[in-house]
């Protein structure tokens, strides 16, 4: 078989009836990493160790535009490090939506503010991180001064854009496991549209880790007993106190689903056990990363680079079939730990 197996070869009936169920022929979901350092020096990532920085240039980007069309993009989320780090991620967002695709920003949102009028034309919608109230998001992220930031931020953009989505992410560890009705509140305060939260990935080799986390570095974000029965606590409170909330999609998350970060910790103490969420992240999306390596998720190894071949090739290549063909959520141990879910119809 040839190492690049191409949408064309399967239309020809030169694919393996193996991995004819595997090929990618749409591609609803991209994620995009424009740059890969950040801002923020937050306790559960370690992005913010690269010394190197990278970004996606938009002739980078250009060649791709029409294999993006090909493949029917709809959707391209940039994420990082942090996107505004790029000093020209406007403009590759304005080639994205010149195409059609929405855009969507994830921030820690420290320069929110400054660049507003840049935000507010160049994006469709934005997702900020929040980890809790002012001094527990500030003592999360250890840069002083970030929930103001992120506060002033949104009132820049809502003064020149008042209707634009401005949503929040919570990511549920021991800072902040006391604090999800206040991390509610605060998004309220603040004027957001939603918030959704998930628990923290301690093990993977995302987030600059390739190794994963040595135990010591895990503690300080995992749960111990007492600490997740505190959460428990929290999540039950939050959902009685909350309902209102949790029904009309503010707090994005069902009640299962909340409680099911409770587990996830339970799961790492062994008093429970790791269940894959409900996905079809590697068929329906890839991650992009700065260095242009292709990912069919966040947390499984690269399969190709932007820079070395088009991106229906890395999709319908060998290595990307092969892992697609041969993947078994329920029991991939990377997927039964996963903090994170897609499932979109193919």
């Amino acid at each position: 078989m040839s190492s690049l197996i191409s949408i064309s070869a399967a239309q020809r009936g030169e694919v393996n009836e193996e991995f004819e169920a595997h090929l990618i022929r749409n591609l609803p979901v991209i994620v995009l990493s424009p740059h890969n350092r950040c801002n923020c020096r937050c306790m559960m990532c370690d992005i913010w160790r690269i010394q190197e920085s990278r970004n996606v240039t938009p002739e980078d980007l250009q060649p791709h535009l029409s294999q993006f069309r090909k493949l029917g993009v709809k959707w391209v989320v940039f994420s990082g490090g942090e996107p505004q780090l790029n000093p020209q991620w406007s403009e590759l967002a304005g080639s994205l939506r010149n195409q059609g695709i929405r855009v969507t920003i994830l921030t820690a949102g420290l320069l929110l503010e400054s660049e507003a009028a840049m935000v507010a034309a160049s994006v469709d919608d934005i997702i900020v991180s929040l980890d809790g109230p002012a001094e527990v998001h500030n003592r999360i992220r250890r840069v002083a001064g970030a929930f103001e930031k992120i506060a002033a931020g949104i009132s820049a953009l809502r003064k020149i854009r008042p209707e634009i989505p401005i949503r929040a992410r919570c990511t549920v560890q021991k800072a902040n496991h006391l604090s999800l009705r206040e991390t509610v509140q605060a998004a309220i305060g603040l004027g957001l549209n939603s918030i959704s939260f998930l628990a923290v990935d301690a093990s993977s080799g995302a987030f600059n880790r390739e190794s994963g986390w040595p135990e010591k570095q895990q503690e300080r974000v995992l749960l111990n007993g007492e600490e997740v029965e505190h959460l428990d606590y929290e999540v039950e409170h939050l959902i009685c106190e909350y309902g209102l909330e949790l029904q009309s999609g503010f707090v994005t998350e069902k009640p299962e689903k909340l409680r099911k970060i409770v587990r996830h910790f339970r799961a790492y103490l062994g008093t429970d056990r790791h269940v894959a969420p409900r996905c079809n992240a590697p068929w329906v999306s890839a991650v992009i990363e700065a260095s242009g390596e292709v990912r069919p998720c966040f947390f499984h190894p690269s399969i190709g680079n932007i820079h070395r071949q088009e991106l229906p090739e890395i999709l319908n290549g060998e290595k990307a079939l092969r892992f697609r063909a041969s993947l078994d959520i329920a029991n991939d141990p990377i997927c039964r730990k996963c903090v994170c879910s897609l499932y979109l119809p193919r």
